[in-house]
């Protein structure tokens, strides 16, 4: 462990969606390989607390931590990339900072002083680097946006301070931009490249690092224009080179030298030579599937795949477990209630349905979960899923044909799905959903024991409605096993048919726990059995 720890930046500039949040990954994964502990945090600089209230359509995914921050998507891709486990405090939001200093402001913690942008929500903001730094070796801060946006200042003034704060040899800005290829002129452009540094210098702090977005790799030339454009050393431009997929850009930057570029830097000692064994494997998995599964995600979001990150990734992570090439088919949830879910649903190897909230496409996704049972194809319903599970079982198996959930028929008369009791009172939406890993008792000899291996699990939770208790014994009765329980049995947590090959759904999300050199069990499960139903048709 070092004595000091070192602090690297992450920003970015010309354009939104550079994939700052997959650099930081990226060399955290590399760092990690070469023997430093490490952890990722992420500075976002929109005024809501949490994401926990946006719209996915503004914001994607809203990732859950273990204990019950919800937070951005980014934060996901750090817990997949490296052994880092991210809570609160790895999330920090204009929203927060501002409430936290306005809370001592009341409080009367500053003395009469006239409580200013700097230095007080610039200590704060430095004072939440703090905070995760203690028994890591290297803290990796992405800062969100765009350098020049006027939400981003206060927090790239603050790590510019924490430069002087910390001394120089203990910090490094690693500034991720856009070399463009213009097609009609055949060129590369440094341009917005030297604006963004541009910009970024004007503000105090220059970078150590550039890491250049391109769709192909930098000629020595171009490298050595943004250099002297930039005041930066010839071997600190490195290629962000476009790839098929995420986990490819480490073993990238590795070839590039973006690590060495680091250790060099920082002088650091006590680390040995990067091992990118299990890297390699999965980037030979991705480009050489020895199968190709096709799996129906059935969803309300399906045009803007950022709400569904961690799935995605999680579905991936079981096609590396099982060798396969998983091709994902989105489906509008609404198109099955127009269109019959045979029609569109009958190529696929498995059938998933995602979480999510509301009542649009409700009834298109009971569809898929019927069709998926009556046709044994394997099917894999997570939070919404399960209780879109529940309510099409409680219907076409129980004979209780006007089950519904209260999300959607607050007024009906057999609520199968139900709020949460502790849930009847709440007023404020923000934070106030059941968040966080909860522990669930699994029952022996179920499929979900099968897949997990044990009997005492923990996962995260985002929902506000259960199953009914009420209907339970109903629901068992007819068939419907209760795989995973809340161990005192109060909750529901998994369900699962038995004459079927491959049937799960589960309240918690799985997603957020699965990652690429260690796919989660019911995800490898359920590509698993899309892969015996391909190669039995």
């Amino acid at each position: 462990m070092l004595v000091q720890p070192k602090f690297i930046f992450v920003t970015g500039g010309v354009v939104s969606s550079l994939g700052k949040g997959i650099a930081a990954s990226s060399i955290g994964a590399l760092l990690e390989s070469r023997g430093f502990k490490v952890t990722l945090q992420k500075f976002d600089p929109y005024i809501n607390v949490d994401p926990g209230t946006m719209n996915p359509y503004q914001h994607g995914e809203v990732y859950v931590t273990d204990d019950g921050a919800e937070t951005d998507l980014d934060l996901g891709h750090y817990e997949r990339f490296t052994s880092t486990t991210t809570t609160r405090y790895h999330n920090v939001t204009t929203g927060q900072i501002y409430h936290s200093v306005i809370t001592k402001e009341r409080r009367g913690d500053y003395l009469g002083e006239t409580v200013q942008v700097i230095p007080h929500i610039t200590d704060e903001i430095k004072s939440a680097l703090m905070r995760v730094s203690e028994g890591n070796d290297v803290v990796i801060t992405e800062i969100g946006g765009t350098v020049g946006d006027i939400e981003s200042q206060p927090f790239l003034e603050a790590i510019r301070q924490f430069k002087t704060d910390m001394g120089w040899e203990n910090v490094m800005y690693v500034h991720v931009t856009l070399v463009p290829f213009i097609q009609s002129a055949q060129e590369l452009k440094t341009k917005p490249t030297q604006h963004s540094v541009k910009a970024l210098r004007e503000i105090g702090i220059q970078p150590d690092i550039l890491l250049c977005r391109s769709v192909q790799k930098l000629p020595e030339s171009v490298r050595r224009k943004i250099a002297l454009f930039c005041d930066v050393r010839n071997d600190a431009v490195f290629t962000a080179q476009n790839v098929p997929y995420i986990y490819k850009v480490i073993p990238g930057y590795h070839e590039e030298g973006v690590d060495q570029k680091i250790i060099d830097f920082f002088k650091l000692e006590g680390g040995h030579e990067a091992d990118l064994t299990e890297w390699n494997d999965i980037v030979h998995r991705l480009d050489a599937p020895e199968h190709t599964v096709n799996i129906g995600i059935v969803g309300k979001y399906v045009e803007l795949q950022d709400a569904y990150k961690s799935m995605v990734e999680a579905l991936i992570h079981g096609g590396i477990a099982n060798q396969a090439k998983v091709v994902l088919h989105w489906i509008e949830a609404e198109d099955i209630e127009q269109k019959g879910a045979a029609a569109i649903l009958g190529d696929m190897d498995g059938i998933l349905v995602p979480g999510g909230f509301g009542k649009r496409g409700a009834e298109g996704k009971i569809e898929a979960v019927r069709y998926a049972r009556e046709q044994k194809v394997p099917f894999f319903g997570l939070c919404l899923g399960l209780q879109c599970a529940v309510i099409e079982f409680a219907r076409h198996v129980c004979g209780l044909k006007n089950a519904s959930s209260s999300e959607f028929d607050p007024e009906g008369q057999c609520l199968v799905i139900d709020f949460l009791p502790e849930q009847l009172k709440i007023q404020d939406k923000g934070g106030t959903m059941r968040l966080g890993a909860y522990p669930c008792a699994i029952k022996p000899g179920s499929l979900a024991h099968q897949m997990y291996g044990k009997t005492n699990i923990s996962e995260r939770h985002r929902h506000r409605y259960e199953v009914n208790n009420e209907y339970v014994k109903v629901l068992t009765e007819h068939g419907l096993v209760v795989s995973g329980a809340a161990p005192d049995g109060s909750l529901v947590e998994m369900i699962e048919l038995q004459d079927h090959p491959w049937f799960i759904g589960t309240q918690f999300h799985p997603e957020y726990k699965s990652k690429p050199r260690k796919p989660h069990p019911l995800f490898a499960g359920f590509i698993k059995a899309a892969v015996k139903r391909n190669t039995l048709l």
